[in-house]
């Protein structure tokens, strides 16, 4: 069975960047019912035990179309939204160290550079989807974006994801109503580089 990422604080701990009314709804409501969708969805095509990157990967190659679309969105809702919610937090480093931070400015020439990429790409995206850090496989890092629950692994991008933005409308439309740029601008405060940093080392 898959299991939303627990939450070791609050839903009012990320105030005053994101409020706890969309914390609560986002995670307690959207999410939720991702997973739910997607256990339900994955029990049907007899992958209940595979991985969650196992299944998007191979979502292609599901036969049926409609059991193939749901799980492309609940299980891609999933995976974003596990990884969203574990890369915020009140605490940890408020920018990257190490080899993450040396890698950003090998790159991207900084790490400012990398949020503007990243921003613009956020703010760019039509309609629902994301915006993502990725890992290459020779452990460089690739900035892209995607629509609605798609992601670099459903892609098959070869890229493993790090670091997301997530630009769906019910990520910040009750704090920001259609201010998108003012809610990505908020959220990289609340990113913990110190997650991103030890995703980029796994």
């Amino acid at each position: 069975m898959f299991e939303q990422i627990k939450l070791d604080y609050g839903f009012d701990a990320l105030e005053p960047y994101i409020d706890a009314e969309t914390m609560e709804t986002h995670y307690g409501k959207h999410h939720a019912t991702y997973t739910a969708n997607l256990n339900k969805l994955a029990e049907q095509a007899g992958k209940i035990n595979e991985s969650i990157e196992d299944i998007l990967a191979e979502v292609v190659e599901v036969e049926d179309i409609n059991l193939r679309t749901g799980l492309r969105n609940n299980g891609g809702g999933y995976y974003n939204h596990n990884l969203y919610f574990k890369q915020i937090a009140p605490g940890g480093s408020k920018s990257p160290t190490g080899r993450l931070a040396a890698k950003i400015d090998e790159c991207f020439g900084s790490f400012d550079s990398m949020k503007e990429k990243l921003t613009a790409l956020a703010i760019g995206q039509f309609g629902s989807g994301w915006a993502w850090l990725s890992k290459t496989a020779e452990g460089n890092l690739y900035a892209s974006k995607t629509d609605n629950q798609d992601n670099p692994i459903s892609l098959h991008t070869g890229h493993t994801p790090i670091m997301c933005i997530d630009v769906w409308e019910h990520a910040y439309y009750l704090k920001y109503k259609n201010l998108r740029a003012s809610y990505i601008e908020a959220l990289w405060n609340v990113i913990n580089w110190d997650v991103v940093g030890s995703l980029y080392e796994g």
